[in-house]
């Protein structure tokens, strides 16, 4: 799995951070929510297994911290409003 860019994308976490893969995604800075999309690209074989268990793992690292609000969606209206892009 790899994070893609996409057409509402008005940022990259970590661009030139050495030990992690720059992140595309669209930040809501003016917004009550706050919220960071982004978009990630399945390969075959994660794709063929998703199919088949119906099940994927999700990873935060909070670094000790509270754990924040997290969404993962198939659909674009799931995770943007008309007003955000």
């Amino acid at each position: 799995m790899r994070p893609i860019e996409f057409p509402e994308q008005n940022s990259v976490f970590a661009k030139d951070q050495q030990g992690y893969m720059p992140l595309p995604v669209y930040y809501d800075k003016e917004g009550e929510r706050g919220g960071i999309v982004s978009l990630w690209a399945l390969s075959i074989r994660e794709r063929l297994k998703v199919l088949i268990t119906g099940r994927m793992y999700l990873l935060v690292i909070t670094f000790h911290e509270p754990l924040q609000p997290v969404k993962m969606a198939t659909r674009r209206s799931e995770v943007f409003t008309e007003s955000e892009v």
